[in-house]
């Protein structure tokens, strides 16, 4: 099958200004995610989308293909990972006649990955033929059925009591109940998502039947904030 592997690294991170080519354990941060792809069993192609000209010499450096250039409209904080890949689907269609079976997500912002683990999620999607996607996820630290929300006025309020009001009977506080009568919930991460080319043209991202692939949260970090780079230097490190 043909695998393509999709790393959009845009430019303009305000949270932590240069976030992709930081350098982090020595190495510019969408170096490991390019390693990864190109490490990978299952993967034979490696593209990095960007609109920043750092990042793409960067990219080609470590060995990832630039063949289109992200346009300034789709270059904002608000632009959705699908709109990103469509274009990136249809511009290979029309201008190499190349199609992808099946499209790997590596966020650059997750450097630590194994690449046995990206062959594993390829695989679990490619032997079930019913699946539109596989989807990296870990077990949540807190449960969402004991978060509230204080956006409702002016007290709190449990964040799923109205979509779920059997488990809030008789104002039951499922903060003192037994965490194992709760319904076991997954929390998304950064780590990898494979998805159907086919799904993606069809204006879904990860479509309707999504696979868990559980991946280990003590070695995981994500660079979304100053002080998540030095978390991910200690895990390198470690």
């Amino acid at each position: 099958m043909n695998v393509l592997a999709i790393i959009p690294a845009r430019g303009g991170s305000k949270s932590v200004p240069k976030k992709n080519i930081l350098p982090i354990h020595g190495k510019p941060l969408i170096a490991y995610a390019i390693e990864t792809a190109l490490a990978s069993k299952k993967i034979n192609r490696t593209i990095v989308f960007t609109d920043n000209e750092d990042i793409a010499a960067i990219a080609k450096k470590y060995g990832a293909e630039l063949p289109v250039k992200e346009p300034d409209e789709l270059a904002t904080d608000h632009i959705h990972d699908l709109l990103l890949f469509q274009y990136v689907l249809k511009w290979l269609k029309e201008n190499e006649n190349y199609v992808p079976d099946l499209v790997v997500h590596l966020w650059p912002t997750a450097p630590i990955r194994d690449p046995k683990d990206i062959d594993k999620a390829v695989e679990m999607l490619q032997n079930d033929p019913e699946a539109d996607s596989v989807r990296s996820v870990t077990k949540p630290s807190v449960s969402p059925f004991r978060m509230w929300r204080k956006d409702t006025g002016k007290y709190l309020s449990y964040i799923l009591e109205k979509e779920y009001p059997e488990f809030y009977k008789d104002r039951i506080d499922p903060q003192q109940g037994p965490r194992q009568l709760l319904p076991e919930t997954v929390v998304q991460t950064e780590y990898v998502a494979v998805l159907r080319s086919t799904v993606i043209e069809s204006g879904l991202y990860g479509g309707k039947n999504i696979l868990p692939f559980y991946h280990d949260p003590e070695r995981y970090a994500e660079i979304n904030e100053e002080k998540d780079v030095r978390e991910v230097e200690r895990l390198l490190k470690k």
